[in-house]
Formats: structure tokens, C-alpha cells, sequence
């Protein structure tokens, strides 16, 4: 696979590479995925009890555009955005929070939104989505001092459009600092010759005006003072290994403050599962990262 296009890949193959439990080392690939769903459920039920956040909060007309909001006892604070992942097609908010309880202790706040799912939602509704949903947020809470992000897989994608966001369109200027993208997706095209395309529906089009890899000169006008961490998984195929290598050349030609790290013994799941944990290593950049330790 190495050195190899996803152009020369045949569908089954390109299938295989972009289903993610099927490269975990751990467990089978049914297995895998009800066992994320669980840990990420009762870590977010966990957080909830410990934090008591505001949730279901509207930031947009439809009846889904809700948020919940975990606030650290602080009248001033960095926010954390998290961006869950499913391929655009599964996962919500409820499952989103496990990672909150080690950064609120810290004096980090952390929004998580729900977006519209597809096949309800379409590529371009659920980017705009994720940008009102931190429009909104930063409306209601000026004690926001900065602004971090942080997605898992397709969550990884959105983080990185959040990016790449003409933000002057929303009539805000989000002080983005750092972004922590775990086994992302940065180029759609090949997702369009695959089965994650069934729901989604997108054309070329679409999957070039929501690709970061194809926006990388928006990003640069935004990430004067970011830092960008792009991680895989030792156990993400090899085509979630090429995708964040690509996208980690693309911002590191342009002279962007970005940094690369492969997580060991890990797969596409725990390898974000373990945010939970203070002494995980991506939690600990997560929070050197925000605190600037």
C-alpha cells in the first residue's frame, strides 16, 4: 500500500481501508465498535454527573442544532471544542463528553454539538452546523479567553474545516489556538468511491469544497497562532495513515506550526477512548497544549 494511490485501489479494497474496525488489533470488528459506543456512552454519563454541564443547548432553528456546555469553576476559560466522529453518520453529543472531567478540572471549558447526521444531513449542512454551533457559543459565554479543537475521525475532518473557515461570513473572529485532529479523513474524494458515500450522497463538487487538503491556504490565514497536532493510530489502515501524513506535509510546506505523532499499541478507537484518562498521552498534549505547561 505504501507509495500507492487510493486511485489504484479496487473498491473492495478502497472499502476495506476506510473501514476502520477492521484494522483493530484488539477485538472484532463488530466488537469494536459496540464496545466504543459503551466506553464513550458511560464516560460521557460519568462526566455529566461529576461536571453537571448545560445541556441540550439550541444554537441553531432546527430541532438537532443542540449543544451541551461543560464549565470549569473559573470566570474566565479556554473552551474546548469537540467534534465527534461516525463518519457523518452515526455518534452524537451523548456520546461525546468522556474526554470533559480531566480538562474541567484543569479550568477548561468544553462544548460538544450534535449536527445532522446523514442521510438528513448533507456535507455542507453539517460543516455549517459545527461553525454556528461555536458562533453560538462564543455569543454566550465572553469569558472565553481562546479557543482549542478536537476531532476524532470524521469529527478530525470537521475540525480541520473549522479551520479552514472564512469566519468573517459569521461576523466572529474565534481566537483559535490549537487543534488536536486524531485519525482523520482530510481528502473526500476517495470517501466518494466508497460505501460511506451511500448515505452521504456527495459529488466531486462537494467533496472538494469540504476536503481541507483542497483549503490549506483559508487555513494558513487562520492558524498564525495555532498549533496543529495530527495523530493516527498505530492500528488505523493504511489509508488513514497516508491521509494524515498528506494533510501533515500539505500544513508543514506552508510553514504552519504543526506536529505529527503516531499513538503505539493503539487503534482507531481506543486511540481517542483514552482522552478520558489525565495520564494518556494525547491527553496530556491536550492539555500542554491549552495551558501552555
Amino acid at each position: 500500500m505504501e507509495g500507492q494511490s487510493w486511485k489504484e485501489l479496487e473498491r473492495q479494497e478502497l472499502d476495506h481501508q476506510y473501514s476502520p474496525s477492521h484494522w483493530s488489533h484488539r477485538m472484532g470488528k463488530d466488537v469494536v465498535i459496540e464496545v466504543h459506543v459503551q466506553e464513550t456512552t458511560e464516560g460521557t454519563r460519568k462526566a455529566r454527573v461529576l461536571t453537571r454541564p448545560t445541556l441540550n443547548i439550541q444554537y441553531g432553528e432546527r430541532e438537532s442544532e443542540k449543544m451541551d456546555v461543560y464549565l470549569p469553576d473559573a470566570t474566565s476559560f479556554p473552551l474546548l471544542v469537540y467534534i465527534h466522529g461516525g463518519y457523518w453518520q452515526f455518534l452524537s453529543k451523548e456520546e461525546s463528553g468522556f474526554m470533559v472531567p480531566p480538562l474541567v478540572f484543569h479550568g477548561i471549558a468544553v462544548m460538544a454539538m450534535d449536527y445532522d447526521i446523514a442521510p438528513k444531513g448533507d456535507m455542507d449542512l453539517i460543516v455549517s452546523q459545527v461553525r454556528r454551533s461555536i458562533v453560538a457559543t462564543l455569543a454566550r459565554y465572553p469569558q472565553i479567553t481562546a479557543i482549542y479543537l478536537c476531532g476524532h475521525s470524521a469529527g478530525a475532518h470537521l475540525a480541520a474545516m473549522m479551520l479552514s473557515t472564512d469566519w468573517s461570513q459569521y461576523g466572529v473572529t474565534p481566537d483559535i489556538r490549537g487543534a488536536l485532529l486524531v485519525s482523520g479523513v482530510y481528502d473526500l474524494l476517495p470517501i466518494t468511491h466508497t460505501y460511506v458515500n451511500d448515505p452521504l450522497k456527495m459529488c466531486h463538487e462537494v467533496a472538494n469544497r469540504n476536503s481541507p487538503i483542497q483549503l490549506t491556504t483559508q487555513l494558513k490565514n487562520n492558524a498564525a497562532n495555532c498549533h496543529m497536532a495530527i495523530v493516527v493510530a498505530e492500528h488505523d489502515s493504511p489509508e488513514f495513515h497516508r491521509q494524515s501524513q498528506g494533510f501533515f506535509q500539505s500544513l508543514k510546506s506552508l510553514g504552519l506550526a504543526v506536529s505529527y505523532q503516531q499513538v503505539q499499541d493503539t487503534d482507531h478507537f481506543d486511540v481517542i477512548e483514552r482522552l478520558s484518562q489525565e495520564d494518556y498521552i494525547l491527553t496530556q498534549l491536550l492539555l500542554q497544549m491549552i495551558l501552555k505547561k
